[in-house]
């Protein structure tokens, strides 16, 4: 078995297509199907059922192998690019995974301090939503990730730091009067308003309607759906209120903070392959994030009730932890 009888096979998995997989792999065709068929007599199963109607169609073999394929090829992507670090070939890459509203309040800031303080290493972003990150981190389609840490605990192949303790509050525009004259909602009071809430898959929605549901209200919607941004944009507008994280509120002049009674947190961490040494270039990342952070937290950097939990000074000296 080989990595690029690993690649052909996953090509093909991909665009359903010997002729395609070949053009993408910049091969001819006779030469992927011989590998493939290779591979097949390795392994003692058929991968593709290639009498589809619409093209190869993967076995249950080739079910069962394409993660594995896929977690493979990265960790040899993933290796290569550690040695060449080590060998001075090349600066390195971070491939960085971040929730949207952890894009929109803390990661534009420490990718740009990050890239003014090591201009040659290429940053890769990808913004979704906790469990996608985990799953592509699992994958080694990403070197670390900022997540929101479940209350039922993390993946075992994971290796999690975490960073922030933060609240969640209620977003209204300040074009309009206070939802409560006191500065705080209750979740029955919150009940009574009408939400935006982002799409399926965010973090603080399940969190919202879990707490609500919790305590018997049954909620209001003004509008389903939409990334972070938009909702914040929709809550400027006047369409509704939204509970979102204190840290989107920095840099919003038009959105009024309440705070929830009873109050409602989440924890952020950095989380990263555990089976796996970080890079240079991951390190170098984690060290610039925490010292970030630590700058924020020893100032006013903050907007609402954002608690720091790990710092620069505590990092460890263990060159693994990252």
């Amino acid at each position: 078995m080989t990595f690029q009888q690993l690649a052909y096979f996953v090509a093909v998995a991909d665009v359903r297509s010997f002729t395609r997989a070949a053009e993408s792999c910049g091969v001819a065709q006779p030469t992927l199907s011989r590998q493939l068929m290779a591979l097949e007599k390795e392994l003692g199963a058929p991968l593709v059922d290639r009498g589809g109607r619409d093209g190869p169609v993967l076995t249950p073999a080739g079910e069962a192998l394409l993660p594995l394929a896929r977690r493979m090829l990265a960790d040899a992507d993933t290796a290569r690019t550690a040695v060449a670090e080590i060998v001075g070939l090349r600066s390195g890459r971070v491939r960085v995974g971040a929730t949207p509203s952890l894009c929109i309040g803390v990661l534009a800031d420490v990718l740009r301090a990050f890239h003014e303080q090591h201009p040659d290493i290429a940053l890769e972003l990808s913004e979704s939503g906790s469990q996608p990150l985990v799953r592509s981190l699992v994958r080694g389609e990403l070197d670390v990730a900022l997540v929101i840490v479940p209350a039922t605990g993390v993946d075992p192949a994971l290796r999690i730091t975490p960073l922030l303790r933060e609240r969640l509050s209620v977003a209204s525009p300040t074009s309009e009067r206070a939802p409560s004259a006191r500065g705080a909602l209750t979740l029955r009071e919150l009940g009574r308003r009408h939400l935006v809430v982002p799409r399926k898959g965010y973090d603080v929605r399940e969190t919202t309607l879990n707490a609500l549901a919790a305590a018997g209200v049954e909620p209001r919607f003004a509008v389903e759906g939409g990334e972070m941004d938009a909702v914040l944009r929709l809550v400027e507008a006047g369409t509704g209120v939204a509970v979102v994280p204190d840290l989107v509120f920095a840099g919003r002049p038009r959105l009024r903070r309440t705070v929830l009674t009873p109050p409602i947190y989440r924890t952020v961490a950095l989380a990263r392959r555990a089976d796996l040494a970080p890079t240079h270039a991951m390190r170098a990342f984690r060290n610039t994030l925490l010292s970030f952070l630590g700058v924020l937290s020893a100032g006013d950097g903050f907007s609402g009730d954002v608690q720091v939990l790990r710092r620069p000074e505590s990092r460890p000296e263990d060159p693994s932890d990252a």
